[in-house]
């Protein structure tokens, strides 16, 4: 993949916030199961930040959250410097209405464990459909980026193949694309490789190696692939309980982890590995 050539299709604007992300108390719950409690934290423009940790302990449902699928109980959530969650009203926050958040809900792309591409639509049409809808594009300036993304990952020659006839990984590598295709300035990335054969994962990992050593995109990541995250992370966050356990770039994380919680957790991760 040309690096240099990413950079130029996967334009994101300079930053004009100081954090990109941030979690201001949130709370999530179901029922009496509380997922996430009091969560603050930030990250920074252009940061690649990591979550681990044991199923249930909250790290999917921080994405589910910035992508709006789920609503938080509690807390704010702000993004790029304008708040997901809230509008100003008079001297007061209220809840935000589906027209804010669609708005600011823009600035954010996710890439699911599933690939959720179109069964009905062509390749090309699975990765420009969104931007003409979404950003106002024109069909051919649409098809046009889309044409050069999918290039860029390695699969120009399929753009008239229906996801059914492309393996799980190629299928991943179009779901990639096509978050890109609507120049997010947020990357959400929920277990991207654990619906794959094990032969799959590294051609989808190399992808969003090169994403992330070429373009600006403050990616969030929920992996138990340890070695991905060690090689594209600044900071990584170890989840337990609905709460930040221990956070460390992963040099740190990853060979002198401070809590037991994280050394018990990284030992039964590597060990399957």
């Amino acid at each position: 993949m040309d690096t240099d050539k990413l950079a130029d299709v996967v334009h994101v604007e300079p930053p004009a916030a100081r954090e990109m992300v941030r979690f201001d108390k949130v709370v999530k719950r179901y029922g009496d199961n509380v997922v996430l409690r009091e969560l603050d934290f930030h990250v920074k423009p252009g940061e690649r930040i990591t979550l681990i940790g044991p199923s249930g302990s909250g790290k999917t449902t921080i994405l589910r959250l910035l992508m709006t699928i789920e609503k938080a109980d509690e807390g704010k959530i702000h993004v790029d410097g304008d708040c997901l969650t809230h509008t100003r009203r008079g001297d007061h926050d209220v809840p935000a209405d589906e027209k804010h958040i669609r708005q600011v809900r823009k600035k954010i792309g996710m890439i699911f464990q599933q690939f959720n591409l179109f069964p009905n639509m062509k390749v090309l049409r699975n990765v420009s459909e969104a931007p003409v809808h979404c950003l106002g594009l024109s069909r051919g300036e649409a098809e046009a980026r889309a044409i050069e993304l999918l290039e860029l990952v390695g699969l120009g020659t399929k753009v008239d193949a229906y996801p059914s006839q492309l393996s799980g990984g190629q299928q991943q590598r179009v779901a990639i694309a096509r978050a890109l295709a609507m120049q997010p300035k947020v990357l959400c990335l929920d277990e991207v490789t654990s619906a794959l054969d094990p032969e799959l994962v590294a051609e989808v990992l190399n992808v969003l190696r090169n994403v992330a050593a070429s373009t600006d995109i403050t990616m969030l990541c929920v992996t138990h692939e340890m070695k991905f995250a060690r090689d594209v992370s600044d900071r990584v966050l170890m989840f337990d309980k609905g709460q930040i356990v221990e956070e460390a770039p992963p040099d740190k994380l990853f060979t002198q982890p401070e809590h037991q919680r994280t050394r018990t957790f990284l030992r039964a991760v590597l060990e399957e590995h």
